[in-house]
């Protein structure tokens, strides 16, 4: 979308929702080909009316070039042509050409000298079962895995947290997502930090191995943790904190072996904590990097210097291989709203 119709956009967002009727845009829209089907049903549970119109603006500049003159043409086909021709006007606008602007650049003919190419290290390819040819993980198994997700709303008077409002609609259009691709759900709802743990242990140690990948969802409240990998912390419902790190940890390939190799992903939907992170200072040497290394991200998992023999060109992975976890804020800070 320009620049000029999202600006025409939030220029009049507060007119919009106040007046948009959204109802009868949909089967237009989804004719149009602005939105797919599962677009639709996501704006339109965002909640009442006011709020779909919201949404669908927002969406809106997500779409294109076409999505505002379509978006106008939706508007007098229901019968909202004042919204039409208030949107309409800056929408038939064609930005001013610049070409009175540009100038020629006058090639240059130097002679550039060839550099000499330096012999590169061979690099023996590592082949494994995880991943195809184009390096993606292959999913292919129904159901590919297991998702669990732990959705906290409620806390005890003790911890002094407090309840969780919409957190019930956040879990259940995750559920209906990732049923649709695929996965086996698993919903637990206002569990303390010990059953939080339990449950997480008795995912670990199922059966695995026909599925393709798995996936963990914490709905809570969170705050900062000490840690070596991943950040964070997440609250139970009494109030007693479990940390990222440590839940992560039951997952890698040493605890749980039938999903080595396989991508075990953990969205953590809490507040880092209260202020910004500004880092901390640590003793140790930085680790050595090799920039002839494209496996930079192993560094992280080097062991400590001892007297044991290493042997050579034996292949593994790192324990805490093929994780990834995503946060819904920085590490040390809070949801502003």
């Amino acid at each position: 979308m320009e620049e000029s119709h999202r600006a025409l956009l939030r220029r009049n967002r507060v007119r919009l929702v106040k007046e948009l009727r959204v109802d009868p845009l949909w089967d237009l829209l989804l004719q149009e080909g602005i939105f797919s089907q599962d677009m639709i049903e996501e704006i339109q549970g965002s909640g009442a009316r006011s709020a779909q119109a919201r949404q669908l603006c927002i969406d809106l500049e997500t779409r294109g070039k076409r999505a505002l003159p379509v978006f106008v043409h939706c508007l007098q086909e229901t019968g909202q042509g004042a919204l039409g021709d208030l949107l309409g006007r800056g929408a038939n606008q064609v930005p001013e050409s610049l070409s009175d602007h540009i100038r020629p650049v006058p090639i240059r003919t130097d002679t550039v000298a060839e550099r000499p190419q330096e012999p590169r290290p061979e690099i023996t390819p590592i082949h494994g079962k995880k991943k195809s040819s184009s390096f993606a993980y292959v999913l292919t198994h129904d159901p590919c895995g297991y998702c669990l997700i732990i959705n906290n709303v409620n806390f005890s008077e003790a911890s002094q947290l407090g309840r969780r409002s919409g957190s019930d609609l956040d879990c259940e259009r995750m559920e209906k997502r990732f049923k649709s691709l695929r996965f086996e759900v698993l919903t637990r709802r206002d569990l303390p930090a010990q059953a939080i743990a339990e449950e997480l242990q008795s995912l670990a140690r199922r059966d695995h191995s026909s599925m393709d990948c798995c996936l963990v969802v914490i709905l809570s409240h969170g705050c900062q943790t000490s840690h070596v990998q991943f950040p964070g912390g997440i609250f139970g419902t009494d109030g007693r904190r479990l940390a990222v790190e440590k839940m992560v940890s039951l997952f890698d390939g040493s605890h749980c072996p039938s999903l080595r190799g396989k991508p075990k992903i953990f969205f953590i939907q809490a507040c880092g904590g209260e202020e910004k992170d500004r880092g901390f200072q640590v003793d140790l040497d930085p680790p050595f990097y090799n920039p002839a290394s494209i496996e930079s991200d192993a560094i992280a998992f080097q062991t400590q210097p001892g007297n044991t023999d290493e042997p050579d060109a034996i292949a593994s992975l790192p324990t805490p291989s093929d994780i990834l976890v995503s946060y819904s804020t920085f590490p040390g800070e809070s949801d502003p709203s």
